[in-house]
């Protein structure tokens, strides 16, 4: 009979789950941070239907001649039905499961994006691009980010926001050149294809590697001192999204963070993402040129948002808002005397400072949501994402109305640069919620 020894690394696994010590299981990387990689993976290949609208403008305009109000008028509903979806999104989750929702969310996006192709209407427009691709990037939302970094961290959550949060900005950077190459060489529709199939693409990797919970593979959240059981489906997702809802709206905090954010939306998504381009164009500057730049936003707002996820975790996330919300509405107010038909120095700084601020506001959003929410911190998160997004839309479709009536940008770039000084003030007065301390513990029972 022959006697065999126990290695240490089997003693471990002997252990119970709830004995094991998240993230330091010999030599091996917590399953959180794969999860977290595929979840970066998945937003990159979403985020190409992000990179599209800014410029499918001019095309359709001259092609079918649609105003830009009308074009701006489907990016709109775009946008607000990618922030208005989020929460239910996220109470879908805990319904019925991250996998499942997102794999959904990506297929409606591929089908809406296809069915561009074949558009002849303006209601064609507003029905694929704005109804379906809203739906489904909806789904797709930061809110998608919020749910597993709660679920699978309670260290470096910041972090790991951040780097989530990037991960639009990088799939920007990897689509935007090709896409604005495409609508340049070719056509719009080859570029509404790509992102249909570079939507469609995802879906494998999300069903085959995306796990929704940590106690699905054994093991604790990454930094959790005790196993955390995997919770029952919640049922009546809409019920619960609509009460979380309802109980936010009576608290103070929540309206700020609704309002910082909804700026930030205005002065991002539906500014300069949409309107960079066709502004840029305006002054003469080539499409493909334009395009580049806002990629290079792609490119530094990968640090800008991953140094603020570092930032919110060892500084205090609303005098950091104060900060960015201030310095993105200085740099609005320089970019009418910016722009011209070459890419010079001046500009160049221009689009660093934007792109290191682009969404750095997310983690320390993010950060003040959880403080604030706790358990439901993401179906808030989600409900502020939804002010984020209609002040994106509103922006995107009263941009374009400003540039039909006053042939210019201008009166969109200074009106952005004066809400951000008022969403840096709002982010200052967000109260602290007051910390509960721990009862005492007799003597005689520490004794």
């Amino acid at each position: 009979m022959t006697q065999t020894t126990e290695t240490p690394a089997s003693a471990e696994e002997q252990k119970p789950v709830s004995d094991r010590v998240p993230g330091r299981r010999r030599g091996r990387i917590h399953r959180a941070w794969f999860v977290a990689a595929v979840t970066f993976v998945t937003i990159i290949g979403a985020a190409a239907f992000r990179s599209l609208p800014g410029l499918l403008i001019d095309p359709l305009h001259q092609e079918f001649g649609w105003s830009r109000g009308t074009i701006g008028a489907a990016v709109s509903i775009n946008l607000a039905l990618y922030g208005l979806t989020a929460p239910f999104a996220a109470a879908l989750m805990d319904r019925f499961g991250i996998r499942r929702v997102v794999a959904v969310a990506l297929t409606v996006i591929s089908v809406g994006s296809l069915l561009t192709v074949w558009m002849t209407t303006a209601w064609q427009l507003l029905l694929y691009w704005g109804l379906l691709v809203g739906l489904g990037s909806g789904s797709m939302a930061l809110a998608f980010a919020a749910t597993v970094t709660n679920r699978w961290f309670t260290e470096r959550r910041g972090l790991v926001s951040g780097i989530l949060t990037a991960a639009s900005a990088s799939g920007q950077l990897i689509f935007l050149p090709l896409l604005s190459w495409l609508v340049t060489r070719y056509d719009w529709r080859p570029a509404a294809v790509t992102v249909a199939l570079a939507a469609l693409a995802v879906v494998p990797f999300v069903w085959l590697l995306l796990r929704d919970h940590p106690a699905d593979v054994g093991q604790k959240p990454y930094g959790a001192t005790e196993f955390v059981p995997k919770p029952a489906p919640v049922q009546g997702a809409a019920r619960r999204t609509l009460r979380v809802l309802f109980s936010a709206v009576r608290t103070g905090p929540f309206w700020l963070l609704a309002g910082t954010f909804a700026i930030c939306g205005a002065s991002t998504n539906g500014l300069i993402q949409t309107h960079f381009v066709p502004a840029a164009h305006d002054h003469g500057m080539p499409i493909t040129a334009a395009a580049s730049l806002l990629a290079v936003i792609g490119v530094f707002d990968v640090v800008g948002t991953i140094a603020s996820g570092w930032f919110t975790d060892r500084f205090e996330p609303r005098r950091l808002l104060a900060v960015y919300y201030a310095l993105r509405g200085i740099s609005l107010l320089f970019l009418p005397m910016l722009l011209a038909p070459s890419v010079h120095p001046p500009m160049i700084f221009f689009i660093v400072f934007y792109g290191l601020d682009w969404v750095a506001t997310v983690p320390p959003t993010l950060a003040l949501c959880r403080e604030q929410y706790g358990d439901d911190s993401a179906i808030v998160f989600g409900w502020v994402l939804a002010s984020h997004q209609v002040g994106a839309a509103l922006v995107a479709f009263l941009g374009g109305m400003a540039r039909d009536t006053f042939g210019s940008y201008d009166m969109v770039w200074y009106a952005s640069g004066a809400l951000c000084a008022a969403a840096a003030l709002m982010a200052l007065v967000i109260r602290r919620r007051p910390t509960v301390p721990a009862p005492a513990v007799p003597a005689s029972v520490t004794a």
